[in-house]
């Protein structure tokens, strides 16, 4: 960043640029801050709040939450904007505010089990190219003999 400062500062008091130039110069570095400002902080933080979003509006009765407090429970009764959930194993009654959940746990889980079999698909696949390519190696060195 503070290279980049002096290269602006140098660009603004060389001769070479003329005193025609440097306003534009500094509305374009502006644009160009203003453009990695948006890629670098406000579309990240977008694009996770739509995901909040499709996962709190995507929860279905059964599923096991965490709120943004900490509290683990079972969806039971899912309304508009608020749930019951279920804590404990007395089966304590809580309702809360849809904006209060912070993760599914159903649905993350099932999320990471996916991946695992994707993994374990991808060496299986990679492990059976391996076996074909060295029975190939093994046919084309009985054909040379």
């Amino acid at each position: 960043m503070n290279s980049f400062l002096l290269f602006a500062q140098s660009a603004a008091q060389s001769g070479e640029s003329g005193a025609a130039s440097s306003p534009y110069t500094m509305v374009i570095l502006l644009g160009v801050f203003m453009v990695a400002f948006y890629f670098l902080t406000i579309r990240p933080q977008k694009k996770k709040q739509k995901e909040e979003q499709e996962m709190r509006s995507s929860l279905e009765i059964g599923d096991e939450i965490v709120t943004i407090g900490g509290i683990i429970g079972r969806v039971v009764t899912i309304k508009e904007n608020d749930l019951i959930i279920e804590t404990g194993s007395d089966r304590n009654k809580m309702k809360i505010e849809r904006w209060a959940i912070n993760t599914n746990k159903t649905k993350a889980e099932q999320h990471q089990k996916e991946v695992e079999a994707a993994r374990e698909a991808a060496k299986a696949k990679k492990a059976e190219k391996k076996s074909k390519k060295e029975v190939i190696d093994e046919t084309k060195g009985k054909k040379e003999d």
